[in-house]
């Protein structure tokens, strides 16, 4: 199999931890609550969001848990942006919160600074406050996932009218000798006996893949206001927790000053671990290396609102010099995508138009007008048979997307089949926008999020997207109108507009940031490895 150039630059990927001292204050009567943003540029003053850390409330010191991870690649500037906001309400989008500060730096600048610290500002120049931001990289060398469940017995109450509300704190200590927080699991209300959600860490995050470095866990009692209470620490390393596997380890949970003050002190309680399980998370490239074929197909909108494709103004009118939005679009992705793919046949199929020969609406004809072998060779040969087919094709309507997305549908769950990661399927739609089986789609959808598909949505020309946003569901989970909820998020929606002046390849990188995170999260939910699985080198 051919190692596509693009996958083969990707060195490796690095994890950045984040703090921040002495934030701003934007909320009235408590401290503001900081979320970091990390961003990398695109070129042509575009930004895509790479990864975010979570929100932690009522904190102007904040140490965040979540790791930014950034695929790092030598032979390119990588302009990154860390924001900070101050997050309010629940809505994904940041615009609506208040802005902390921020830095512009490269990715080689922080890797090759053991820590990088700067001050924060409001924009170029402007210094938000006395704010600054510490970053440090680790290289994630070690795909193995750490899997706790914890619970804890008669911890002290530290509430004065009810009991504690626990929540464990994990810390690694650096080669410094610094402890560095790797988790923070969630808060138990009112509770002296826990049980915490069964939750996971990447082993090189939680001791950097050494079994016998020191693990600090401290239990605290959890204050709204952001003064937590300490209800008792302990120190362990993964070796000792690992005996859980078989049957529970019990630590004695310490207060130190306590245990100074009293001579009758036991413990403030007692933290049990349940089990610990080492398993191995594997990437995009382990199942793309591992014989993983990528399948691409092309939807493509010739509906009547797109305007008569003699017509200059119309979405369909191929200019002198020989493009359009349309063909930007497939050329841009499908020139990414089609490294993956070892045939170079590529399905490509048009809807919303009367046909020839006898003129009925169809929802999924093939472009090279073969419906018996609809593949066209190469990202060329798609715009050759759209080319061809243009003059021939009366553009109609209803807009449809179901009957192609569950085209493609079909062949993802023959695959499935299967019970490998051997195929993974994505559809690319290119649309005006204007869509009439809303409902269908939305089912559509929902049923193809437990297949191995992806889909891309790109809207061309002016029209309001806000039904493709509502498909995307970046702002809440997808459902179909029976409430059934989509078992992953599958779609990615761009609209071309933005990307009419950027580099050609910041559309594609844009549309396909998802796809690796979908393969790899379907193939998780199914439990199933790489078909050749990577030889794994312990350390």
């Amino acid at each position: 199999m051919k190692m596509p150039g693009l996958m083969a630059a990707c060195v490796s990927k690095v994890e950045l931890s984040v703090s921040c001292q002495s934030l701003l204050d934007k909320d009235l009567g408590s401290k503001s609550d900081p979320l970091c943003v990390l961003l990398q540029d695109l070129g042509g003053g575009h930004w895509a969001e790479l990864d975010r850390t979570e929100r932690i409330k009522n904190c102007q010191n904040p140490e965040f848990c979540k790791k930014l991870v950034v695929d790092y690649y030598f032979e390119k500037v990588q302009k990154l942006k860390f924001g900070v906001y101050d997050i309010d309400n629940k809505s994904f989008d940041l615009n609506d919160d208040d802005y902390l500060g921020g830095i512009e730096c490269t990715l080689g600048q922080v890797v090759s600074s053991s820590v990088f610290t700067r001050p924060l500002e409001l924009k170029q120049g402007k210094p938000a406050g006395k704010g600054t931001i510490t970053i440090s990289a680790e290289e994630i060398k070690d795909t193995r996932v750490v899997y706790l469940e914890i619970e804890a017995q008669n911890l002290d109450k530290k509430d004065f009218l009810g009991k504690s509300d626990p929540f464990l704190e994990f810390y690694k200590q650096s080669d410094a000798g610094m402890w560095q927080l790797v988790y923070r699991s969630e808060v138990i209300k009112n509770n002296l006996n826990p049980c915490w959600k069964k939750f996971s860490v990447p082993l090189q995050t939680f001791c950097g893949g050494d079994f016998n470095k020191p693990i600090k866990v401290q239990c605290a009692d959890h204050d709204s206001d952001g003064s937590h209470d300490l209800i008792g620490t302990f120190e362990t390393t993964l070796t000792q927790l690992q005996q859980g596997d078989s049957s529970p380890v019990e630590f004695e949970c310490i207060h130190p000053e306590k245990k100074q003050k009293k001579k009758s002190y036991k413990n403030s309680g007692i933290i049990r671990i349940k089990s610990c399980k080492i398993e191995t998370e594997y990437s995009f490239l382990d199942y793309v290396m591992g014989g993983c074929q990528i399948n691409f197909t092309v939807g493509v909108d010739f509906t009547g609102s797109n305007g008569d494709p003699r017509s200059p103004d119309s979405l369909h009118y191929i200019s002198p010099d020989g493009i359009n939005e349309y063909l930007i679009a497939i050329w841009s992705v499908g020139s990414v995508v089609q490294d993956y793919d070892t045939d170079k046949l590529f399905p490509a199929f048009g809807f919303g138009a009367q046909v020839p020969p006898d003129w009925q609406v169809s929802h999924e004809f093939a472009l090279n007008f073969n419906p018996s072998n609809p593949y066209c060779q190469g990202i060329q040969g798609i715009v050759d048979a759209y080319r061809h087919i243009l003059p021939q094709i009366r553009l109609y309507g209803p807009t449809n997307f179901s009957p192609i997305i569950n085209h493609v549908a079909r062949f993802a769950a023959h695959s499935a089949q299967q019970g490998t990661a051997s195929q993974y399927f994505i559809l690319l739609i290119i649309t005006d926008g204007e869509i009439t089986d809303l409902d269908q789609t939305r089912q559509a959808i929902v049923n193809a999020s437990k297949l191995p598909m992806s889909i891309i949505i790109v809207g061309v020309g002016e029209a309001d997207f806000k039904a493709m946003e509502f498909l995307d569901g970046d702002n809440g989970v997808l459902k179909s109108l029976t409430g059934e909820p989509a078992a992953r998020d599958i779609v990615q929606f761009v609209p071309f507009q933005q990307f009419r002046n950027a580099p050609q390849e910041a559309l594609s990188q844009t549309v396909l940031a998802e796809v690796p995170k979908q393969l790899v999260s379907y193939y998780k939910w199914q439990g199933w490895p790489p078909v050749k699985p990577p030889e794994v080198k312990i350390t």
